[in-house]
């Protein structure tokens, strides 16, 4: 970014004098020592790309397996269970959260001098590249981001375009959830070759699905979470529902774990992977 705009062959030198002093106050600015995490996906991304001794502590959700793809790495680490109190009396140089539902601790935090820096979930996976290089530049590891973006893009080439015949399929989750058709689940899924069965049914910004329409206009494929093929509550009852059995069945279903897919980041690549290796086991 910074290249295309400091390109001297295209600006006048006066930008371009603008340029490297916003170049040399970016490198002027400190690499932080304690960085504590309040998300569930600021947990992976700052365990993905900053040094173990620059992390000070991480969301309560980080050492559950279930839900977090990095709960082996952020064994031993402290967690701040979410809170922004305990943060005023630690003071770590950076505060990384969400966008959703944290709002009042942000302005606590900031209120009380912190810096904090909210990353939303990934819109698609050009919002991603973006979203690791800002952190990983503000933690002082450059090379480390452009690592992790360089395998989620190897993954994508690898699956680009393993279905030829543009199957449609749904992404279906517990309670009748389907995704936003604009999401990098979406962007993935299309660019390995599926049409989205979400957009038939008119919830292309995702929403609710009943039953009843799926059975009446069923996908050619389903894309569930691993953990969803044993009804243990209401939410997963309903991938067990004769009807959707019928219209749906199992063999027509392709499965990965939730913690793939929760969010953009170091799983990324190993959600790609695991959706190309559902697709070559499934589909002849």
């Amino acid at each position: 970014m910074i290249s295309k705009l400091c390109d001297g062959g295209r600006i006048g030198w006066a930008f371009l004098i603008g340029c490297l002093w916003g170049i040399s106050t970016a490198v002027a600015q400190p690499k932080p020592q304690q960085v504590a995490s309040l998300n569930l996906c600021t947990d992976q991304l700052l365990l993905a790309l900053a040094d173990r001794h620059q992390i000070a502590s991480l969301s309560r959700l980080a050492h559950d397996p279930s839900v977090s793809f990095m709960a082996e790495q952020a064994a031993g680490l402290p967690l701040n269970k979410g809170g922004a109190e305990a943060l005023l009396f630690s003071r770590p140089d950076l505060v990384l959260t969400g966008t959703y539902g944290q709002q009042d601790q942000v302005a606590v935090l900031k209120r009380q001098g912190l810096e904090v820096l909210q990353l939303g979930p990934w819109q698609g996976l050009t919002e991603g590249r973006e979203q690791i290089r800002l952190l990983a530049g503000r933690l002082g590891h450059v090379d480390r981001g452009e690592a992790l973006i360089a395998r989620i893009d190897a993954a994508l080439d690898r699956a680009k375009a393993i279905i030829p015949d543009g199957r449609s399929i749904l992404v279906y989750e517990r309670g009748g959830w389907v995704t936003d058709a604009r999401s990098p689940l979406g962007e993935v899924l299309t660019q390995m070759g599926f049409t989205l069965h979400q957009e038939v049914l008119g919830q292309k910004n995702g929403g609710v699905v009943r039953l009843e329409t799926i059975v009446i206009t069923p996908p050619d494929l389903m894309l569930v979470d691993a953990g969803s093929q044993q009804a243990i509550d209401n939410g997963t009852a309903l991938f067990a529902h004769p009807a959707l059995a019928a219209a749906v069945p199992r063999e027509r279903r392709l499965a990965v774990p939730g913690r793939l897919t929760i969010c953009g980041g170091p799983s990324t690549p190993a959600m790609i992977e695991a959706l190309a290796d559902e697709v070559r086991s499934k589909l002849p």
